[in-house]
């Protein structure tokens, strides 16, 4: 009786395991050997990640992949933050979702540093407002601050009035905001000592349209010694042809004007680099910029290094551009390398037209696609090290790209960038993005791809 019923048992037990759920098999990781950034940004993922167990399963996922870091946006271009500050309002509701009150960024830190994740915060900088829905600092409290541009159209106004531009820039030089901003990195640091990073983004002008305020005249009369006669033109005037087109002319100022812009982002980015590490000098600081060096002399941007004379390839600089050059200041660089060609060969073969987000005007060449782009930065930037980066929604109708620019971003760069994680969710991308990390582990991949 008693062998009866432990046969009884034992059949029992075979039959409900082998009707139970089998046990998900959880993949080992891809080993790159190089950094590997997921970017998390604050309005689109807002309703998503405003539980601990969401930020715990999208952790536990990147981590699944090969990830090393989580870049968590803590300032939308709103100007407000996601965490409690004495400085700036605090993001409470998107969309109409409030999010419950809970410590954002600490819970994230908290747990990616258990599954072995670096943290990075990103920061939108010279922005403090929303266009599309009028929220924000500019909007509130300091009208202020905004950038005035100089349109082909309506002449001087300020970049409120831009409907078409989704992000309400704030003037770079701006003395009051400059303090501001400068005291809610330094809160970050403090507030959040297990930190690993901060990676500032759009320290910038809007474009080549700004700035064109009263302040910045002044200033830039200033650095001249000297009075402009006729502003703007001086520096440059639109123009607009029998199609109706416009483009802007130079002026005599033009070139100075130039290099006078790319000097207060320069001296801005030193400052801020030394306010972060005074209070914390094992912060990583970093930025993200637009990976089109060609034209990014329009957003007042030098991210070169000092030791490359930009006027011997380019002639919108000037001899003293160089040493406006801030690569030496930073200890991470990401960059956009936004483009849906991979290789020089597919550029070649389709020869685009590529307009960026910040340029005034379409360009092509081999710089628009991820290995011509990477094998041009590795000049300018003299051996700095740089991460190549990702928008995922560009590859939403050709998905296999998206994988081969994860891998040529590895492969041509020293490490990766995917901007970010709300594309790969919604449209269910992983297992693009994981076929990616196993292309990058293929040293011959792209040698083998091309035969």
């Amino acid at each position: 009786m008693k062998n009866s019923l432990i046969f009884v048992l034992l059949t029992s037990i075979i039959f409900f395991s082998s009707c139970s759920p089998k046990a998900e098999k959880k993949e080992t990781p891809v080993t790159i050997g190089k950094p590997s950034l997921m970017w998390f940004d604050a309005e689109a993922n807002f309703e998503r990640f405003s539980y601990p167990d969401s930020i715990d399963f999208y952790l536990e996922k990147i981590k699944s992949i090969g990830f090393t870091d989580a870049v968590v946006d803590i300032r939308p271009i709103t100007g407000e933050v996601l965490y409690k500050s004495d400085y700036a309002p605090q993001m409470t509701e998107w969309d109409g979702f409030e999010r419950p009150d809970f410590d954002y960024l600490g819970y994230f830190i908290k747990k990616a540093h258990e599954l072995g994740i670096r943290v990075q915060v990103s920061m939108n900088t010279f922005v403090g407002g929303h266009n599309f829905f009028d929220r924000g600092q500019v909007y509130t409290d300091h009208p202020e601050w905004a950038s005035m541009v100089y349109t082909p159209t309506e002449g001087i106004v300020s970049i409120m009035t831009q409907k078409k531009k989704y992000s309400a820039m704030i003037n770079p030089i701006n003395p009051d905001f400059q303090e501001h901003i400068l005291n809610v990195f330094k809160e970050v640091v403090t507030k959040y000592p297990e930190l690993d990073g901060i990676i500032l983004d759009r320290v910038r002008y809007d474009g080549i349209m700004a700035d064109f305020s009263d302040y910045t005249r002044q200033k830039f009369e200033e650095h001249l010694g000297e009075k402009i006669q006729n502003f703007p033109a001086d520096i440059y005037e639109w123009k607009t042809d029998e199609n109706g087109k416009s483009d802007y002319v130079p002026g005599k100022y033009f070139k100075k004007w130039l290099e006078w812009r790319a000097m207060n982002i320069y001296n801005f980015m030193s400052l801020a680099a030394q306010t972060v590490k005074e209070v914390n000098p094992n912060i990583s600081f970093g930025t993200y910029t637009g990976a089109w060096y060609p034209s990014y002399f329009e957003v007042g941007v030098n991210w070169a290094s000092n030791q490359y004379d930009v006027s011997k390839d380019f002639n919108w600089a000037t001899p003293g551009y160089k040493n406006y050059g801030y690569a030496e200041v930073l200890d991470l660089f990401t960059v956009g390398n936004y483009y849906t060609n991979v290789t020089m060969d597919e550029y070649l073969e389709s020869n685009n037209l590529v307009k960026n987000e910040t340029d005034s005007k379409a360009a092509r060449g081999t710089w628009y696609c991820v290995e011509g782009s990477c094998e041009k930065i590795k000049g300018i930037l003299n051996g700095h090290p740089f991460y190549g980066g990702i928008l995922v929604d560009q590859f939403y109708d050709n998905r296999p790209q998206l994988s081969r620019s994860i891998a040529m971003n590895f492969q041509a760069s020293d490490g990766l960038m995917v901007f970010d994680i709300v594309h790969i969710i919604q449209k269910n991308m992983w297992k693009e993005v994981e076929d990616g990390f196993k292309m990058a582990a293929d040293p011959d991949y792209f040698k083998k791809d091309k035969e």
